[in-house]
């Protein structure tokens, strides 16, 4: 459906050793001799799907997938209240990326990322440009301040009920300030039913934001225990510190991707992630090209899914 490829599964799968006591969980998907590639998934913590198997024509890619620091099957993981995230962070995600790279002896690759994917595919790429071929961006995030308060605070206008909601699940002292804030302390409580309602009322608003109606089925990730605590932890973890990225620093350093051909793909619809984000980043961008679509948020939505596959098919020829 939607043009995408049909389901397939890995023919390399293992856990690479990432130093901190980190095992991230990695796999190659399609032809072992195609065009590599590696897929930067959103969140962040949302962990790989087989779903990113069929963005990519099986017969020219080498396509390499891995689940970031404490998500999906790399360990250990965030679900676990004794897993310290002070070794997750952006700058050493990007460090994972060149050690798969290293470890799996590609060259160059083209980098594939949606929604935070985005975000950490800008911060690899600029530091590592000759490492990079080509790079196809969806639902395009620079994970700025102004975009972490949008998410969290700017969107009541577009779903009163839902933040509500979402800001009444917090203890009443805390509901009047730095809402991320507040939750990532919640989820680090010594109540395991705290944290456990704070991640199904963080999950709640997560779902509502991405989805194009209200009557679309919740997304039956945030149904799994494990993942929804794991999500809710370290999108807090990463959002309460900025990610690490100086203000408007990925759009400042964009002029270091000139040369690299980059398609930029944004949903008209998309609520969560406005598309001047992506608009400013393409003005910043020498050479990048922008689509925007009739779509949302997710790369599963329709017009977004054929986009991307239709940018990668061409790139698959380069």
């Amino acid at each position: 459906m939607f043009g995408l490829y049909p389901h397939i599964e890995p023919y390399q799968a293992d856990r690479l050793p990432a130093g901190d006591g980190h095992a991230l969980y990695w796999e190659a998907c399609g032809n072992p001799h195609g065009k590599p590639a590696v897929v930067l998934h959103g969140g962040p913590g949302s962990g790989c799907t087989p779903g990113h198997r069929r963005l990519f024509d099986p017969a020219a890619y080498r396509v390499v997938l891995f689940d970031q620091r404490n998500c999906g099957r790399s360990m250990p993981h965030a679900s676990d209240p004794g897993t310290n995230l002070e070794t997750n962070t952006t700058s050493r995600l990007v460090a994972d990326i060149e050690r798969i790279r290293s470890h799996l002896r590609i060259e160059r690759w083209l980098v594939y990322g949606n929604s935070w994917g985005s975000t950490l595919a800008l911060a690899y790429a600029e530091r590592h440009p000759r490492r990079v071929t080509e790079m196809v961006l969806a639902a395009v995030t620079t994970t700025r301040p102004s975009e972490i308060d949008w998410l969290y605070h700017g969107l009541r206008e577009y779903f009163p009920g839902e933040w509500e909601q979402f800001r009444g699940a917090l203890p009443e002292g805390e509901r009047d300030g730095d809402l991320v804030e507040a939750y990532a302390r919640l989820l680090t409580s010594l109540d395991a039913d705290s944290r456990e309602r704070a991640a199904q009322a963080w999950c709640g608003w997560e779902d509502a934001i991405v989805k194009r109606s209200a009557s679309d089925a919740p997304n039956p990730r945030y149904a799994d225990g494990r993942f929804r605590m794991a999500f809710a932890r370290i999108v807090t973890h990463y959002f309460r510190h900025r990610a690490w990225l100086e203000e408007g620093q990925l759009i400042r350093d964009a002029g270091t991707l000139a040369g690299i051909p980059g398609v930029l793909i944004h949903g008209r619809h998309d609520l969560t992630s406005p598309l001047g984000t992506a608009e400013e980043l393409h003005h910043a961008w020498p050479g990048s090209e922008l689509l925007v679509v009739d779509s949302g948020h997710l790369s599963s939505d329709a017009a977004m899914a054929e986009a991307i596959v239709a940018a990668t098919d061409r790139f698959a020829r380069r």
